[in-house]
Parts: structure tokens; C-alpha cells; sequence
């Protein structure tokens, strides 16, 4: 298939959509990104990348992260032991709700909501000797590019502003859901959230996802096949937040989104495909990368079902 003329059909086609969404202007740093900004990418499981607009570009991956620390709290305490202190449900609610929180006792609904991703920060704290290398160190390995970095500007900006997190994080602690200082879990979450990559680099990522756990890079399988689906599940339910219905019927992928206007999504055993355009929609996902996605599904006649 040509996806390289479906991309930049895509690509003629979103520009008036760009101008529609909102920054997230609550993390200053993210504030000052452009909002004519638009990159996709896809990668076939064969390795043939193809890209168009600001795919070379980094930018603020967020939420994201999520997917990769997922990874990482599997590896290190496993299945049984990570469901003990974060469930597999969509939360139907904002992915910062304290409501939500306390409504659940203290156990997140699941590992994608603000909530959850603290406690794999808390996770990863108690269980490496140095999780900010480990983070770094997993993320340049899985995309392949070893320039990644976390930005400190915007990992500054989010601390500083991060009221609402800081919240979760001491409703945690009270629940004993938090192992470590809250402190210690926020500049941990934080450092992950400000990871800077490019749209390639993220659709070289999620193609380990696509491709059941072995990495397209290395060729080292670092999922097991169960762990794979259980993590594509969790992507198509709880990826995209409280706007997963949405996303699983105009997209019909399994996705993570993030607050940066990235989206990861991918076609097991088929391919992987990202996009960045940092207007987000009532979700707090990317209104221009959503539609993007359906139009992809949509023109290539692939998704999930």
C-alpha cells in the first residue's frame, strides 16, 4: 500500500483542523508551542519508515512516557504484583481527577491516568538504583536514538505548576500507595513527562508494541506475548483517557496520547503510526492527530476490527 501518498494527502487535508485546538497552556512550557506545528509518521513492521510534515521535529511526549514506565514496572515487579496497587478500568473521568482517586480508595484506575503513572514513578524509585537512567536509558534503546533527552525547561515548568499532581501524589501517600517521598515520585514523573522525541522516534518505539513485544530495533523480544496484549488492551481502553470511546471509534487503533499533542497508535503485527499537533481537544487529546488517525484508518481500510 502507499501510505507515503495517503500521509501527505493527510497532511494537505488537516490544515484547516490545526487553529482548531487549544495548547496546554497549563504547563507554560508548552504554551509557546506553535500551533501550526503537524508530523506523522509510520513504520511498517518490515522497517520501511515514511514521514511527513514536522516528523524530524522533538517535541513534549507527556503522557506517552506512560507506555514506556509501564513497560519498565512489568519487567521489574511483574504482573501480579503491579495489579495490587493499580487497576486495568477506563476512568471515565479527567486524567488528573482527585475524585476519581479517593472514589477508588487510593488505587488508580488504571496505569495511564496521572494517578497510575505516579505510582510507576514510585515503582521504578523502589526498584533501580538510578530510574531517571533507566527511563533515559530503555527510551534510547526502544526508538533507537540515542539523543533523546528529557527537557529541563519543561520538566521545570511542570513541577512548578503541578498543583493538581502534587495532590494525587499525597492522596497516594495517605492511602499507602506510595513507597517512596512524594517529592522523590513528582521530579521522577515529571522527568519522564518532558522526554523530547520526534515523531519518528515515538512510531519506532510503538512498533515493538506492534510487534508483540520484540523490539524492531535490537530484535530482542522484551515483552512476552501475554505482556504484549495485556498492554495493547490497555492501550485501546485506557490510552486515550476519558476520550477512548471516541478514539476507538473514529480511530479503531489502540493509542496512547499525551498532553504534548503527540499520539502513538499502531496495527499489531501490521505496523505503527504517529502523530504531533499540540492543539488538544476536551480530552486533552491532539484534535488535529485524532482526526488525522481516522483519516489514516479510514483510507487504508485497517484498524483493529
Amino acid at each position: 500500500m502507499d501510505y507515503q501518498t495517503i500521509i501527505e494527502k493527510i497532511y494537505r487535508d488537516i490544515q484547516p483542523f490545526l487553529s482548531q485546538g487549544s495548547v496546554a497552556d497549563y504547563i507554560p512550557a508548552l504554551d509557546r508551542v506553535p500551533l501550526q506545528k503537524f508530523g506523522m509518521a509510520v513504520q511498517e513492521l518490515d522497517h520501511r519508515l515514511l514521514s511527513v510534515g514536522d516528523a524530524e521535529e522533538y517535541f513534549s511526549i507527556q503522557s506517552i512516557s506512560k507506555a514506556f514506565t509501564l513497560i519498565l514496572a512489568l519487567q521489574l515487579i511483574g504482573e501480579r504484583n503491579l495489579l495490587k496497587r493499580v487497576g486495568l478500568e477506563p476512568s471515565g473521568n479527567p486524567f488528573n481527577s482527585l475524585v476519581q482517586l479517593e472514589h477508588d480508595n487510593g488505587i488508580p484506575s488504571n496505569p495511564f491516568v496521572n494517578a497510575g503513572a505516579l505510582v510507576l514513578a514510585d515503582i521504578l524509585l523502589s526498584h533501580s538504583t538510578d530510574a531517571y537512567g533507566l527511563i533515559l536509558d530503555f527510551v534510547r534503546k526502544i526508538s533507537g536514538n540515542d539523543q533523546i533527552r528529557s527537557d529541563p525547561a519543561v520538566s521545570v515548568s511542570e513541577r512548578e505548576t503541578g498543583f493538581r499532581n502534587a495532590a494525587l501524589a499525597n492522596f497516594l501517600k495517605s492511602c499507602a500507595n506510595l513507597d517512596n517521598e512524594v517529592d522523590a515520585v513528582l521530579d521522577l514523573y515529571v522527568f519522564q513527562c518532558a522526554l523530547s522525541m520526534r515523531c519518528v522516534d515515538v512510531c519506532q518505539s510503538f512498533l515493538t508494541l506492534a510487534n508483540h513485544g520484540q523490539s524492531s530495533v535490537s530484535g530482542r523480544q522484551i515483552l512476552s506475548l501475554s505482556q504484549a496484549k495485556r498492554i495493547n488492551a490497555l492501550m485501546l481502553t485506557c490510552g486515550t483517557y476519558d476520550g477512548v470511546g471516541d478514539f476507538a471509534y473514529r480511530v479503531g487503533l489502540p493509542g496512547k496520547s499525551g498532553v504534548g499533542g503527540g499520539i502513538a497508535a499502531f496495527i499489531p503485527g501490521r505496523l505503527s503510526v504517529t502523530v504531533w499537533s499540540p492543539g488538544l481537544n476536551k480530552n486533552g487529546n491532539s484534535l488535529a492527530g485524532t482526526q488525522a488517525l481516522e483519516w489514516f484508518t479510514t483510507q487504508t481500510g485497517m484498524s483493529i476490527f
